[in-house]
């Protein structure tokens, strides 16, 4: 469970159809679950731990080491590059439960955001189409993308603190219409969507939510 950015972080890999039959492109995200930010992502032409280390390494240069890391139990999560990665930095590892597919259900929803984008293509020409078409997709989806799930705050708000101030400034905005014509907005003042409190994989029991509030 995170009650805040930079606690836990989930990771999976999608594959990315390529300009003809049997080719594929493997996109690696690695995420936030709290504020749902990508933290670092990257495409190459196969999955490979090695990547997948060093993709994991290098979020971790930029935003600092997590609590801990999730991810399913395919190949490249399980491996030992990946593993000993996470014991030099002290992070705890946690994986999905075997024949349990929604037991990494940010990272999944996170590709189904991707996929079901109107210009997600239904192939790529080439690998460099790929990475150009996923570095504006993920700057939008950090930036512009407003999240059902975080009070329709952009994931790149949450991560970095300024929610508050921006649900407070929606706040007054609404405030004032309503002082302004409070017959058309009816009885009850309008309030904006409230910010995310915690985010965990598997739900926590009522013990454990009682004691993080």
């Amino acid at each position: 469970m995170a009650t805040a950015p930079g606690q836990v972080w989930s990771w999976d890999i999608t594959k990315l159809r390529g300009p003809q039959r049997g080719v594929y492109y493997d996109l690696y995200v690695v995420l936030d679950i709290f504020s749902r930010y990508v933290v670092g992502f990257t495409v190459a032409a196969r999955e490979d731990a090695k990547i997948a280390r060093a993709l994991i390494a290098d979020a971790v240069t930029v935003h600092g080491a997590p609590n801990s890391v999730h991810a399913d139990r395919g190949t490249s999560m399980t491996s030992k590059p990946v593993a000993q990665l996470l014991v030099d930095l002290g992070v705890a590892r946690s994986h999905s439960r075997p024949h349990v597919s929604n037991d990494n259900p940010f990272s999944e929803a996170q590709f189904k955001t991707l996929k079901y984008a109107p210009a997600f293509p239904d192939q790529f020409g080439c690998l460099a189409d790929a990475r150009a078409f996923c570095e504006t997709f993920f700057a939008y989806y950090n930036h512009e993308h407003r999240h059902s799930g975080l009070g329709l705050q952009t994931p790149a708000s949450v991560h970095h603190g300024t929610a508050g101030e921006i649900r407070a400034q929606r706040a007054a905005t609404l405030g004032a219409a309503y002082a302004a014509n409070p017959a058309r907005l009816g009885r009850r003042r309008p309030t904006p969507p409230q910010l995310p409190t915690a985010a965990w994989i598997n739900q926590p029991s009522r013990e454990a939510l009682i004691q993080s509030n």
